[in-house]
Parts: structure tokens; sequence; C-alpha cells
């Protein structure tokens, strides 16, 4: 494991400056497919216009975790990686990104960068990440679904009950042939579960965890109403059958189809669907209103072992630069890393990108350093409880959420 005392020792003298400026120096970087596209489009217009350059590498998200671990324990990390926002508190821990804090101070919009992800990469009032990629939760709905069933396209849900009364509107009217359905969601899935399930709860005013990140309350009337909900939305057939089996990875490929009427979405996918879709977008709420998101994506910062210090940075800090942001983020309707430049030429051409980016303020980024091995894991313990209270017997839940304490406090 490496530890604290490497940060210092790490970072890039004048020397490796002056070679990245005169003659270019090409840094390494790791990304999880997750946010494969977003990670590509910086990296290709950051190569297009500078001398330095950005090898990237993409690893299957499953195989993330596995990977950095065992790049640390031998010492050899790239330059640069991103990481999912969630885990960020863990490797800052173990020490494993160069701290950043003064090349962060000094970047004249730093009171700007996302807060949500600016927290997670803190550690005892040091720095070590920027935000390189935000994803919210939110709701799509098929507004040509919601017309051919009879329901006003114009509205989608703004209630978690609503919600289901419009997915199942659309089952009863559309899903005799068994193509369309109602909605869709990953059921045997924890980071799905997490991602798409909590804000409802946050919407409720409800939590699912205590602040420290150590005590579980997903046995909670909040959690417990919300799993409900979709259970019997599974159990009546209005979910597409393949949700109790989907393991994640395919779980946001239904609704590009065209195949289901309503349901939650990462918001980084609205601006790869279909030209001719007619899609709209609303915050996830709770049973009953309000509203929230899990203010998801990635993280990155610069690895303590890196031997290209300032060439890494000068990536880092363009990546959260005006040009970057609203050519490359906004340009491309994905949530921009800095609230300053929410409202921008690309933003006001679509409202529901305007919506989403209003969204960063209000959603949320839950802490606790053994996030990844309680909630991600699919041998984890939240996964259990989630499919017992969806598809099972919801009678376990309160023992199952003993074991999600007892793992965060391990």
């Amino acid at each position: 494991m490496l530890t604290l005392t490497m940060l210092a020792a790490c970072g890039g003298g004048g020397q490796e400056a002056a070679k990245s400026s005169a003659e270019g120096v090409t840094i390494t970087m790791w990304t999880r497919a997750a946010t494969q596209a977003q990670s590509e489009r910086l990296v290709a217009a950051y190569n297009k216009s500078h001398k330095n350059q950005v090898k990237l590498t993409v690893v299957p998200t499953d195989n993330y975790q596995p990977r950095i671990a065992a790049a640390a324990g031998a010492k050899q990390l790239p330059d640069v990686f991103a990481a999912d926002v969630i885990f960020v508190p863990n490797y800052t821990s173990q020490g494993l990104f160069l701290d950043l804090t003064d090349r962060i101070n000094a970047l004249p919009y730093k009171d700007k960068l996302a807060p949500s992800h600016m927290k997670l990469g803190t550690l005892d009032g040091r720095m070590y990440t920027l935000p390189h990629t935000l994803d919210l939760s939110v709701w799509f709905w098929n507004k040509d679904l919601y017309a051919k069933a009879g329901l006003d396209p114009e509205k989608g849900p703004t209630s978690l009950k609503e919600f289901a009364e419009q997915a199942t509107a659309v089952q009863q009217k559309l899903g005799k042939d068994g193509k369309v359905h109602g909605t869709f969601f990953g059921g045997n899935c924890g980071g799905c579960y997490v991602f798409t399930f909590w804000p409802a709860v946050w919407a409720a005013g409800g939590d699912v965890m205590n602040a420290e990140g150590t005590t579980s309350l997903n046995d909670q009337p909040a959690m417990t109403s919300v799993f409900k909900i979709y259970h019997d939305l599974y159990a009546d057939g209005v979910a597409g059958p393949s949700s109790k089996e989907e393991q994640g990875p395919t779980w946001t490929g239904f609704f590009p189809k065209g195949e289901i009427g309503v349901m939650p979405m990462p918001s980084t996918t609205l601006g790869l669907m279909p030209k001719d879709m007619k899609i709209g977008v609303t915050p996830i709420a709770g049973p009953d209103g309000g509203e929230s998101t899990f203010v998801g994506g990635d993280s990155i910062g610069i690895s303590a072992t890196t031997k290209n210090a300032d060439a890494a940075w000068d990536f880092l800090s363009w990546t959260v630069s005006d040009e970057a942001q609203v050519e490359v983020m906004a340009k491309n309707k994905d949530v921009l890393a800095r609230t300053d430049l929410a409202s921008n030429k690309y933003s006001s051409e679509d409202p529901r990108v305007v919506l989403i980016n209003s969204l960063v303020a209000k959603g949320r980024t839950p802490y606790a350093l053994r996030f990844g091995q309680t909630f991600n894991d699919p041998q984890g313990p939240f996964l259990r409880l989630a499919r017992e209270a969806v598809f099972g017997d919801a009678g376990k839940v309160p023992q199952l959420n003993a074991e999600i304490t007892k793992s965060l406090q391990q």
C-alpha cells in the first residue's frame, strides 16, 4: 500500500516542466469504461491542440478497482487515473494520488469546481483530485410512447407514485406484444440501485446512511417505500422481465431502442440518444414528490508515483478550463465540472441540459470508505438486501441491513 509520505516526494520539478514545454511529453491515463466517451473526447481534443500527448487506456468497469489495486501494489500506476467519485476517499486514504492543493488553489475558478466531487477528493484539508465527468441520475420518458398510450407527452412524472402510474399506462396500452415495457431497471446490480433508487429516498427527506458512512439506513421507511413501488412494478409485469437479472452492463441499452416508457437513466446518455428520438427529462422524485439526484461520475488525479507531474497537471487543469468545459463537454450535452459555466452557448439550446445542470446543487454523493465492498460488490451485503426487498422476502431487510452496517464498519 502506498503511503501519504510518498506524495511530497513525487512532485514534478522544473527540469520536467522544461522538457514538457520544449519537447512534448506523453503521459499515460486510465479510465473506466462507464465514462469512456467523455474521457475519449477530452483526450482527443487535448492531443489535437497540445504538444504534450495523453495515451488513454479504457478498462472494463468491473475490472477497474482490481486493476488499480494491483498497479498500486506494484507501483505501476499510470501518470493520471480517473476513478468513480465514490471510491476516491478510499484511494486518497491509501495515498494513491499526488497532493494537488497548491495547484488547485492557483486556479482562478477553484471555488466553482463541482462541490460534491471536490469534497470527496479532499482529505485532512488537502485536495487530491479534480472533477472529471459528472453523471447525474434522472428520469427519461419516451414522448412517442406516452402519446400512443394516451398520456400527455409533455408531462413526465413528478413523484415516484406518478412514475409507476405512467409506466403502468404504457405497459397496459402498448405492452401486449412483449416488445414495449413500462419501465426497466438494473435489478441485479448494486451500483444501479444506489444510483437510481437512493435519489428517491433523498427527495423524500430520508437518508441511506449516516454522515460518517458507517451506519446503514436502508431498512428505514423512506427506503422501504421506494423498494415496494419497484417491487410492485416488477410483480405486475410493468418492468421488463430481464430487470431481475440485469447486472449492469446493458441496463441503459433498452431505452434508446424505443422499448421503454419511463425509467431512471444516467444524464450522460442524453447526448448519445438517437437524434430523432423525442425524450423528456425530469428529476427523480420521492414517492410523493420532491427532487434529487445521485451526483456520480469520475474524479481524476495524478498518481503519487508519476515522474511527469507537471505534464499531467497541464492536462488535468486544461480539462476544467473554459475551452474544455464548453467546447467539449457542454457541446456534447454533458454535465459540467464548473458551476459558473452551467449557462453557456450550448446549454441554452436545450432546456433539458439546463435542468440537469441545475440538479448538481440538489443532489448528493454519498461518503463511505468501504462503499465499493458494501454497495457495489456483486457479493456484497447491499445487493442481497435490495434483491430481497424488490424480488423476494422484504421481511429479511432488517437483518440484511445489519450486515450492511457491519460491512461499513469493518
